[in-house]
């Protein structure tokens, strides 16, 4: 690129700086999510799967973690960023959907049927390809009441925008522990594997995972405020320290080992001596 060129690029983003609002649209300013760490969702929830029977929100929890995910099935736009963010970070996990953790998908557009849910999810099945997908993937629609009550319980707040007939909406991710608590939420479109990860065994109660997974927990914590996990600089310090006084301990161990081993070769040289 030519200097005259970023030149230009370098002016234009100033002007658009210079032009930007001071305050975002009023529709804007009411979205957004409201994190509800601890919070329990109204598990008895009716919806319709993508086969149109009815279920409850407590059918997809109860053994295993979940994640929920809030979008709109005709979403053109945002919704499907989501979901690719999602499987990417999916396809990037040793865990399976359906078998360490389920994800419920469930669209806040009261309008749209199970015609519209089974073909999203045929579409993530397929680009996911995990064999237990199709037992712990669903893709859920609702009425109205079901839809408010649970968004309102995790915080996500969306606006209906009826000039544009298109709705205004946060992105995320909520991770549930089994029984139906909200645990962590992960913001955006494109997911950390291990954040996600992380979130799904301290959701799980370290029912999955491995001793890896206690060892990055105890050094990594979560920031609500991020939605991230972040080095933990004291249980670093701490990691460290121990990790020094082992690493003097087995010094001192080996050094007196090798101190003996010498002394016993001394030993038995000078009574060959005597013998001799």
């Amino acid at each position: 690129m030519t200097p005259a060129a970023l030149n230009a690029i370098v002016a234009l983003c100033g002007l658009a700086v210079a032009q930007a609002p001071e305050k975002l649209p009023e529709s804007l300013e009411r979205v957004g999510f409201d994190q509800r760490l601890d919070a329990v969702v109204p598990l008895d929830l009716t919806f319709r799967d993508e086969h149109g029977r009815a279920v409850r929100l407590a059918d997809y929890v109860g053994d295993k973690p979940a994640i929920l995910v809030l979008v709109q099935y005709k979403c053109p736009m945002l919704c499907n960023l989501i979901l690719n963010g999602l499987t990417d970070v999916l396809g990037k996990l040793s865990f399976d959907a359906g078998r360490e953790f389920n994800v419920i998908t469930v669209s806040f557009d009261a309008r749209e049927k199970p015609a519209l849910a089974v073909a999203k999810q045929a579409a993530y099945l397929e680009r996911y390809d995990r064999p237990s997908a199709a037992a712990g993937w669903h893709f859920l629609t609702g009425d109205q009441a079901s839809i408010d009550r649970l968004t309102e319980a995790v915080g996500f707040r969306y606006v209906y925008e009826t000039d544009r007939d298109r709705f205004a909406h946060p992105s995320g991710l909520v991770v549930l522990t089994p029984q139906g608590k909200i645990a962590r939420y992960f913001f955006g479109v494109e997911y950390s594997p291990r954040d996600l990860r992380l979130g799904l065994v301290e959701a799980s109660q370290n029912k999955i995972g491995t001793a890896v997974d206690q060892v990055m927990l105890f050094c990594y914590g979560y920031d609500p405020k991020t939605g991230k996990y972040t080095a933990a600089v004291m249980n670093l310090v701490r990691t460290g320290a121990v990790v020094m006084v082992l690493a003097v301990v087995a010094f001192i161990v080996r050094n007196r080992g090798r101190q003996g081993a010498r002394g016993q070769r001394s030993e038995i040289r000078s009574q060959r001596s005597e013998v001799s």
